[in-house]
């Protein structure tokens, strides 16, 4: 399976239809790092990793932690095969999901992940969890925080602001990783006060 053409081909079919129902007005792209990252970003609709691809732009290839549910489903589940994505058992800590991460990062690849591990409607309340954290600290490769609002409207402008990428120190579990759990949701969420105009 060529996972690149794959995603190559798709994003060129599926990106301008959603950007077209979405049209992105996009801030501050050239803090995105050249290079391997973790992207983070929050997550309210099923949209929204494509909006982070058309970020990247196709010659850019983000690989997400999925939620193995969508792969069961026949048709979508092979899609989301064939693109790379990976799936994540949520219920536990996924040890084949961790370490094919853990590659990609390795291999100068990118991850994408939302941080709150689920989709969330509304600001208030959500709780940060530790898997990009985890992921940035062992590899050593740069956190992008990126905002984009949780409501989105059919062809209304969707503000995404790209935040500085910043690295982490070496962390060791749960205890070490939340606090920067909680800055990385503190960061994507001080960006939301610089949407406006694209530059």
């Amino acid at each position: 399976m060529n996972i690149d053409r794959n995603f190559r081909i798709a994003y060129r079919f599926i990106i301008p239809v959603v950007t077209f129902l979405y049209p992105l007005r996009i801030r501050h792209s050239e803090r995105v790092p050249e290079g391997p990252m973790v992207i983070c970003a929050p997550h309210s609709k099923l949209v929204d990793p494509f909006l982070l691809c058309a970020l990247l732009t196709v010659r850019r290839f983000p690989r997400f932690l999925s939620k193995k549910e969508l792969f069961s489903k026949p048709v979508v589940g092979a899609f989301l095969r064939s693109i790379g994505m990976i799936p994540v058992d949520r219920g536990k800590a996924d040890i084949s999901a961790i370490r094919t991460a853990l590659g990609i990062l390795k291999n100068r690849g990118i991850i994408g992940i939302f941080p709150e591990g689920t989709r969330v409607k509304e600001d208030e309340g959500s709780e940060a969890k530790t898997g990009a954290v985890m992921l940035a600290s062992r590899t050593g490769v740069p956190i992008l925080p990126v905002w984009m609002p949780r409501k989105k409207r059919l062809f209304r402008k969707v503000d995404v602001i790209v935040g500085e990428p910043y690295t982490l120190p070496a962390l060791r579990g749960n205890a070490e990783y939340l606090p920067h759990a909680e800055e990385l949701m503190r960061r994507i969420s001080s960006l939301q006060a610089e949407a406006g105009p694209c530059t």
